[in-house]
């Protein structure tokens, strides 16, 4: 079995920025030891990316906080993740809560049946259970997890919704 990691917008807006809550706050040592694990085949992380116009757009129609918007500290990894990191990460700017390029880069990594991905990040309920499911409608045969200590949502109840839901569609919650 092949197995990868998959650190969703460990990024300062979501952490202590313009988005961020204490649950965040709370996760990164979790994530940093999630990291560190020597038991991982490769390591990804999304960032999610956002411009100036990001008002008008959908997304910021409905929720009308500038967050992640590229080239200021807020789009940046927080530092702990950041120097976790090995060189070798693979980094993906996403522009919405799901990331089609991870999904497809994922199915290129071999055997379906062989494959194992492993979730961590922010936020549960939006761009982690966007990129779970994403994954698992790519590759239904492969094993896709949620590390939950390693997540947090918006609140705790809509990140308790976002793993019983992830659960429901036989994403396996760890």
């Amino acid at each position: 079995m092949k197995k990868y990691l998959i650190v969703i917008d460990m990024q300062n807006d979501f952490i202590d920025g313009s988005l961020g809550n204490a649950d965040a706050v709370s996760i990164v040592p979790a994530v940093v030891e999630e990291i560190k694990k020597d038991c991982y085949d490769g390591i990804f992380a999304t960032y999610d990316t956002h411009y100036e116009d990001y008002l008008q757009s959908a997304e910021g129609k409905k929720l009308p906080v500038e967050h992640c918007i590229k080239g200021t500290p807020g789009w940046e990894l927080n530092k702990e993740i950041q120097a976790a990191l090995p060189e070798n990460t693979r980094l993906i700017e996403k522009p919405t809560f799901g990331s089609w390029e991870l999904a497809e880069l994922a199915a290129d990594l071999g055997e379906e049946k062989e494959l194992e991905f492993y979730l961590c990040g922010l936020c549960t309920d939006i761009c982690v259970i966007s990129n779970a499911m994403l994954l698992k409608a790519k590759l239904p045969e492969a094993k896709i997890a949620v590390i939950a200590h390693a997540c947090a949502g918006v609140s705790p109840q809509s990140h308790e919704n976002a793993l019983a839901a992830m659960s429901c569609c036989q994403i396996d919650i760890i």
